[in-house]
Order: C-alpha cells, then sequence, then structure tokens
C-alpha cells in the first residue's frame, strides 16, 4: 500500500506541472451548483458572526479531531467529548460524515455537543451529511456555515485553521478563490496553518461523486506548498493514514463510529512553535 501510494503521488506531482496554473476546476456533473450554494450561505452567515479567535495562556496546547460518527449511537461520540474536556482541550473539530443525513441523527448530534463555555467544537459536513435532500439545510440550521476559519492565539504566536466543504466531492469554483484569497492575503500573518476538511486527497476506493478530481487537487497541492500549509487532516475511508507531501502532512483519521474495530480519533499539539500530532484508539 505505502508503494501503490508513493506511485500515486509521483504521478501527481508530474501532472501538477501542468495543471497547478489552472484557474478553473472541472467540478463533478451535478454537484457544482450544490458546493456553491453552500459556500454562499456559508459567507453570509460568517459575515455577521465573527470568526472565532481562541486565547490560550501558553504557547501550549492541544486540539482533538475526529471524523466519521455516523450518528444513530453516539458513546464513542460521548467519549471523545470526555476526553477533550479532560485533556483541557482548547477545542474540537469534527470533520464530516458526523450523521447519515436523516432529522434523527442531527437531533442526536446537536444534543450531544458540549455547550460552547464547556467546549469549543468545529464542525464542517462530508458526504453522508448531505445525504438526504433536506441534509444542508438540518446542518446549516442547528451548527452554521461549513467553510470558514478560526484562530488559535497564544502569548507568542496565532496560528490559522482553515475549514474547507468537501462533502460533494469538490471545493468548487467559488470556494477555491477564497481559500486562495485567504492563503495569498492572510497567511502570512500567521504562524502555522492546518486545513481540515471531510475528504481525504489521495484515495484508494474510488466512487463518483466523493472522489476529487485530479485537476483540483494538483491546484490545491500546489497551493498548499507555495503558502506553506503545514497540515490537512481529513476522514472519509475510515483507515489510518499520514503521508508528507512536499512540505504538508497529509492525514486521515480513523472513525469514531460505534462498532467499528479501529474507532478513534486524533490529537494534535502545538508547543513552542512546534506541532506534531498523534493517533488515538479508544479503549
Amino acid at each position: 500500500m505505502e508503494l501503490q501510494l508513493k506511485n500515486r503521488l509521483l504521478h501527481l506531482t508530474a501532472i501538477s506541472i501542468v495543471f497547478a496554473s489552472c484557474e478553473k476546476i472541472q467540478d463533478i456533473p451535478g454537484s457544482e451548483h450544490s458546493v456553491n450554494q453552500r459556500f454562499s450561505q456559508s459567507m453570509e452567515w460568517n459575515e455577521t458572526h465573527p470568526y472565532h479567535e481562541i486565547l490560550v495562556q501558553t504557547d501550549d496546547y492541544s486540539l482533538l479531531f475526529m471524523g466519521d460518527s455516523h450518528v444513530g449511537t453516539t458513546n464513542n461520540l460521548m467519549k471523545f467529548f470526555n476526553i477533550a474536556k479532560s485533556a483541557n482541550s482548547s477545542a474540537v473539530v469534527m470533520a464530516g460524515d458526523l450523521t447519515t443525513g436523516d432529522r434523527t441523527g442531527y437531533s442526536m448530534l446537536d444534543r450531544c455537543l458540549p455547550q460552547r463555555d464547556s467546549l469549543l467544537s468545529f464542525l464542517t459536513v462530508g458526504n453522508h451529511d448531505l445525504w438526504e435532500k433536506y441534509g444542508w439545510e438540518e446542518f446549516f440550521t442547528r451548527f452554521g456555515p461549513s467553510c470558514y476559519l478560526f484562530m488559535v492565539k497564544s502569548p507568542v504566536a496565532t496560528d490559522l485553521y482553515i475549514c474547507l466543504d468537501s462533502g460533494s466531492g469538490t471545493t468548487g469554483t467559488d470556494q477555491l478563490e477564497w481559500l486562495k484569497s485567504i492563503l495569498q492575503n492572510l497567511r502570512p500573518e500567521f504562524r502555522r496553518c492546518v486545513i481540515f476538511t471531510h475528504n481525504n486527497f489521495f484515495r484508494f476506493r474510488h466512487t463518483e461523486t466523493v472522489n476529487p478530481p485530479v485537476e483540483e487537487l494538483t491546484v490545491l497541492i500546489e497551493l498548499f506548498t507555495r503558502h506553506n500549509v503545514d497540515m490537512l487532516i481529513t476522514g472519509h475511508d475510515h483507515k489510518r493514514d499520514a503521508v508528507l507531501f512536499g512540505i504538508t502532512t497529509y492525514i486521515v483519521m480513523e472513525p469514531v463510529k460505534d462498532g467499528t474495530d479501529n474507532a478513534g480519533y486524533l490529537e494534535l499539539r502545538v508547543k513552542n512553535g512546534d506541532i506534531k500530532y498523534s493517533f488515538e484508539n479508544f479503549d
């Protein structure tokens, strides 16, 4: 598997020479309107809700990341929140496929989320969250945007976290232009930059609607390298993986979903400017 991934990375590197300057992404048929609509609604929400700036007292903090809870039952999800509180994490980040898209799952997730004054949580959508025709409406009404920023500010420096919506298998043209602007204009002001989204980039299991187009991947990889993106954290494939490609570490988390043998999450720690991560499993 490792050799296969390396060969794929080499192939993407080669074609990126051709496609890295592309300005127009070939979107997956049928998904462009949906992702652009979600992006537009997210930006309207962001205009009236300032981005969060988390203040930490020392230059040593942690965030816990998870994905793919597919709530129906919530045993592991509640364990995750309790671990985050016990570890005094600055926030939790939830990278999509949190539900199966139905209203029952959304209601259950909403009830499980900690109060914001006890633990901040940052969410985005996955493909399963959008399966039902009302899935996005449920997410947006309850949790807000699927594309946004937040910052963690220590006495020494401030780190940037960018949330992208890849629930339809593509960033879409509008979100891509927004990301380019953020990386070009805001990225230099921050020490570290971490991006999180649902879809992992380097997949071995291809499906029609949620496998990112190669042209889009090459543009994104080139952007990450040019603007010193430290890490991309994703879920989706339910299998732990991490690879350093250029200067960016591409991470795939294991699922939080109950009943899975490999259920787990990711701890991200920043200390004195160094950024490290560890995969953690539930007991």
